[in-house]
């Protein structure tokens, strides 16, 4: 029996769960929510005036890359860049289900060529390049599409001399690519430093999730690293911690704020607070062109 077969047999084989309610899901009709922390019904559009954050509890609800550009962009500001670049399936990969297939799949379901998104904007007039990964295509994993469409925007900004922001939101590298996927950490990586060397400013936001090679690559490479609260922010898993340490991690581990109090994470900020919040911090950072000032 194959490897594959025998896990297909404890999955044939096991009790029926209820999968556990994401944070983006809610209950409700078309025109209602209910969250999915307090409970708290809302009606859709106050809810979507409000960023998508529950009024209640303060609960993110995670939103997708369109969402997130309306809300980070300067109106009618964001230019696309790399729109055609499309994955393939070097490696033939089959599991269950055959990668290209789940590939097919992710982009009928989210209408997006891969799981990240990226352009140019300006964010209260100042220009800013701008990446967005989205959850909803296969788990916002990074495969070579991914890792090739964020240097791209890396060596854009450097060469415009403009801050970069990146949003993450992912389960790490994608498997389906092997090493060509874990080869983007170091290449995103080395331009993320000449970046650095040309005193630009790079800003990675950290939402739920932040997990694998993501995190321990440019999630947290930033000048300042901000999260959203709540979000879930490590490598490996608890369970996987746990087992291998043989020890029981503290309430909260993994959390934004655990990691924020043990100086991983500079600032947490609610999504209603972050475009004020970069704006200053790019205002701060000298990213506007100040005129010159003449003596008398």
């Amino acid at each position: 029996m194959s490897l594959f077969d025998w896990f297909a047999d404890r999955r044939k084989n096991a009790p029926a769960v209820r999968p556990a309610q994401g944070p983006e899901g809610d209950e409700g009709d078309g025109l209602w929510s209910k969250c999915s922390q307090c409970g708290l019904v809302v009606y859709r559009k106050d809810l979507a005036a409000n960023a998508h954050v529950c009024k209640g509890c303060g609960h993110h609800n995670r939103i997708d890359s369109d969402e997130r550009i309306r809300l980070l962009a300067d109106e009618g500001s964001f230019e696309i860049l790399d729109a055609d670049l499309a994955p393939t399936d070097p490696l033939a990969f089959k599991d269950r289900r055959a990668y290209a297939d789940r590939l097919r799949d992710s982009q009928q379901a989210t209408g997006l060529r891969d799981a990240v998104v990226t352009g140019l904007c300006r964010l209260e007039g100042m220009p800013l390049a701008l990446g967005v990964m989205d959850f909803r295509f296969m788990g916002g994993s990074m495969g070579s599409v991914v890792g090739e469409k964020l240097t791209r925007l890396i060596e854009e900004a450097t060469a415009r001399r403009i801050p970069l922001l990146i949003v993450c939101a992912s389960g790490g590298a994608r498997m389906q690519e092997g090493m060509l996927s874990l080869m983007q950490m170091a290449k995103i990586s080395g331009a993320l430093e000449r970046h650095r060397r040309a005193e630009l400013l790079y800003i990675p936001l950290l939402t739920h999730p932040t997990t694998g090679g993501v995190t321990a690559s440019f999630a947290m490479l930033g000048d300042l690293i901000l999260a959203e609260p709540k979000a879930l922010i490590g490598f490996a898993g608890r369970r996987v911690i746990e087992q291998t340490l043989r020890e029981k991690l503290p309430d909260g581990f993994q959390t934004a704020e655990y990691l924020r109090d043990h100086g991983f994470v500079d600032a947490i900020v609610n999504r209603t607070d972050l475009r004020a919040t970069l704006a200053s911090l790019m205002r701060l950072h000298g990213s506007v062109r100040r005129p010159e000032t003449v003596t008398p």
